[in-house]
């Protein structure tokens, strides 16, 4: 299984990740409106394995508006024209 890593000491498996990919709005050319290149990325933090308790406090805190109220972290990431660059961007603003 494949891990992201967090610090040197923290790490999250990538099977804890779900990504559902949706319309992107703005730049796109012919595509925009067609292929679903927008990534959402989904991370149960209240329920992670991973996260040790101080930890998952701060994420949640952190992640504000992002959390919905069963600690679970929502990021869309539409900057890039690929799913796969999304997909990439939304794990990266997540670590």
């Amino acid at each position: 299984m494949a891990q992201i890593t967090i610090t040197p000491t923290l790490a999250l498996d990538d099977a804890e990740l779900s990504f559902t990919y949706i319309l992107a709005s703005g730049p796109g050319g012919q595509n925009v409106n067609k292929v679903a290149t927008a990534a959402q990325l989904r991370f149960d933090a209240a329920q992670s394995p991973s996260l040790p308790e101080r930890v998952r406090a701060r994420l949640l805190e952190l992640a504000g508006s992002r959390a919905t109220r069963d600690g679970v972290i929502v990021i869309t990431a539409r900057n890039y024209r690929t799913q796969q660059q999304n997909r990439e961007d939304a794990t990266q603003r997540l670590a």
